[in-house]
């Protein structure tokens, strides 16, 4: 995996983690900006890559930078 790659994984890690706390939270709608951020910099960085409408080849480079167990959970 090439180092943008790898930033463009991690950047969509960080969003997932940001959105799973705010619907953790119970209130997702006041804390929607919190998810700005995070969104920006996943787009940056798919962009950057030129993958911008292929999330199928962008999903599996998330799945090797953070393989899916068996039961659908991260390992």
């Amino acid at each position: 995996m090439t180092d943008p790659e790898r930033a463009a994984a991690q950047a969509y890690v960080r969003l997932l983690s940001a959105t799973r706390a705010v619907l953790d939270d119970g209130r997702p709608v006041p804390a929607l900006p919190l998810l700005t951020v995070p969104m920006a910099e996943a787009d940056r960085a798919l962009a950057a890559l030129g993958m911008a409408g292929n999330e199928a080849a962008f999903f599996r480079l998330v799945g090797r930078l953070r393989p899916v167990a068996p039961g659908g959970k991260p390992d």
